[in-house]
């Protein structure tokens, strides 16, 4: 079944979720909104026990596509509305990480439970880089993961790390040696869990995840009230400016 850009398979109890927006896997308020729909369908699936998510192509996700919006009328909150859903799904997750997660890229793999990287994995919150605040509850999901200090870095910096780095802080669970194994080492995690008894695993996860979608919604209300500030400033054209430019971008605190 395909739905938009997105293309759901089934294999055994696990349901393959893969998206393909070329050339850099983009994402926006429509595509969070499909993506929720088909996670809240597989909820109410009893066959399916376990999510897999993945990316066609060389990128997993590269956030979104500033280049084709319009900056003087830029409002996240209908992403956001969208992406917060997800955090709110039962069934275990796991994303394979075939390339770079960029920005809202890492806050959709942060979504799943367990991350496989490859070697042509990277990850940066380069938000402050662009000359905003971090959104995708990113501030609440972090830390969660990684630790304050680990998400202060990468946070405050916008710094990316190779799959080497991430696996080293508990950024992803494992690291595939070659990217035919990416996909292959994910679905065995998938199908680990889909093996369990289904209402005992989805239990536990809930146990675990308890106040995750309200703490990220709480976070996400405050990282959204920056962005919309934020975006008005000219620090934020002029990071967007040099990302297009491919330059080191010149703040004035303005």
């Amino acid at each position: 079944m395909t739905q938009e850009s997105l293309a759901i398979e089934r294999l055994g109890s696990v349901a393959h979720l893969r998206w393909s927006r070329p050339p850099h896997n983009h994402v926006d308020a429509d595509f969070m909104r499909t993506l929720a729909d088909a996670l809240d369908a597989l909820d109410a699936d009893a066959s399916c026990r376990a999510v897999l998510l993945s990316a066609q192509g060389r990128v997993f996700c590269a956030g979104a596509d500033f280049g084709a919006a319009d900056l003087a009328t830029l409002d996240p909150e209908p992403f956001y509305r969208q992406a917060l859903r997800l955090f709110r799904t039962r069934k275990p997750i796991v994303a394979a990480v075939n390339g770079p997660a960029i920005g809202a890229g890492m806050g959709l793999a942060l979504v799943a439970d367990f991350r496989i990287g490859g070697p042509g994995c990277r990850f940066a919150a380069n938000f402050v880089r662009l000359g905003f605040h971090p959104g995708f509850g990113l501030s609440a999901t972090l830390p969660r993961l990684v630790g304050v200090r680990q998400a202060t870095a990468l946070l405050c910096t916008g710094r990316r790390i190779d799959g080497g780095e991430a696996l080293r802080i508990g950024l992803i669970d494992a690291l595939a040696p070659d990217e035919e194994q990416v996909f292959a080492l994910a679905l065995a995690q998938a199908q680990e869990l889909a093996s369990g008894a289904p209402v005992a695993v989805q239990s536990t996860r809930e146990t675990l995840r308890a106040g995750l979608a309200e703490q990220v919604a709480q976070a996400n209300e405050r990282e959204l009230a920056l962005q919309r500030q934020q975006f008005t400033s000219a620090d934020f054209r002029e990071g967007i400016a040099a990302a297009a430019a491919r330059r080191d971008p010149v703040f004035t605190g303005r």
